[in-house]
């Protein structure tokens, strides 16, 4: 998964869970603060990552989403504390926790568990 799509899929599985508007994430695997909004209304994902200069959104009451940045979707799925999805860019799953404003998901592609705070 890109490190966009990272940085998209936490700030939508923090602002799905803290039940508020998304202004920033910040990365602590690369100790970037990430300028992504995202914000959940009416059953409908907004986004959109200053970093890139790119647009997100889904509808339809889940928080899948179009990433316009690859053209492909991801979906997405909160449990709780947990989530998972896959990645249609990479073609891939992905799965993580939540905990208050940190989030931990690891990347089915990399292998690797990356961490953010919303």
């Amino acid at each position: 998964m890109k490190d966009a799509t990272r940085v998209r899929v936490a700030a939508v599985v923090a602002a799905a869970s803290l039940g508020e508007k998304i202004r920033g994430i910040y990365d602590c695997s690369s100790s970037q603060h990430r300028n992504a909004f995202v914000a959940i209304a009416g059953g409908r994902v907004r986004g959109y990552d200053h970093s890139t200069s790119s647009a997100f959104s889904g509808s339809s009451g889940t928080l899948n989403f179009y990433d316009y940045d690859t053209g492909k979707h991801v979906h997405l799925a909160l449990d709780g504390t947990t989530f998972s999805g896959y990645d249609c860019a990479s073609q891939k799953p992905f799965s993580g926790r939540i905990s208050g404003s940190s989030i931990s998901l690891c990347d089915g592609e990399t292998g690797i568990v990356y961490s953010f705070r919303a």
